[in-house]
């Protein structure tokens, strides 16, 4: 299993509120659509998995490992090394141009370098196979597009084949034809790897793409 979540629960701090999540089994290979109303934990569920937060309670095992039980500078190592992070606002570094900001993560994982080969040959064919234009490989994500931004960030996420990708509501900005073009995209990338894709979307429309499936509730919990 990729991912192995029971009981998770998260409390944002100084309040009594909680919100409970539905347990996730994802074995090797596999694609999780999550979907949820506003307010139903999408993203906090997401910044668990990939170890930015640690639960209140319950258990959260990613890659094998217990979250709960590593410390911060572990769960930086682990998702640098094996989890690929596509942000709903991208987080492209403003002056590096599309390839170094795809080979950033070679930068701060010898194993993701590794598996790369060649960076930036590597970053050349991911960015052709979704399809961003040539000409914008050496621009600042400034002058790019919403949508050519988009393919820099999920490249720069599968870039040294890590084995989990996380998708945080990528496609929000896109029309209909490039939202589900770019999710075929991603998919078809990330089986080529052999990743796990877990992407978090507001729109049904999108479960079709994807092999498992889970409805998020608004999941509130009140605390003594």
């Amino acid at each position: 299993m990729v991912i192995k979540t029971e009981n998770l629960r998260w409390q944002w701090p100084d309040q009594s509120t909680t919100l409970a999540f539905p347990d996730i089994r994802l074995p090797s290979g596999d694609h999780l659509f999550i979907r949820g109303p506003s307010g139903s934990g999408k993203s906090t569920l997401l910044s668990l998995l990939s170890g930015l937060n640690r639960p209140l309670e319950g258990g959260l095992e990613v890659h094998g490992q217990d979250l709960a039980r590593l410390s911060g500078g572990d769960r930086d190592r682990l998702r640098a090394d094996r989890t690929g992070v596509i942000f709903q606002q991208f987080n492209l570094v403003p002056y590096l141009n599309a390839l170094d900001n795809v080979t950033l993560p070679c930068r701060l994982s010898a194993i993701r370098h590794r598996k790369a080969g060649q960076p930036q040959q590597t970053a050349r064919t991911l960015l052709q196979a979704l399809d961003l234009p040539a000409d914008c490989l050496t621009r600042k994500p400034s002058t790019l597009s919403i949508g050519q931004q988009q393919r820099v960030a999920a490249a720069r996420a599968l870039i040294g084949a890590p084995p989990l990708i996380l998708a945080d509501e990528p496609t929000s900005a896109l029309d209909t034809d490039n939202r589900d073009r770019f999710v075929r995209l991603l998919l078809d990338q990330a089986a080529a790897n052999g990743s796990s894709v877990v992407f978090v979307s507001h729109d049904p429309a999108l479960a079709e793409h994807f092999t498992q499936h889970l409805e998020l509730s608004s999941g509130q919990e009140s605390r003594p």
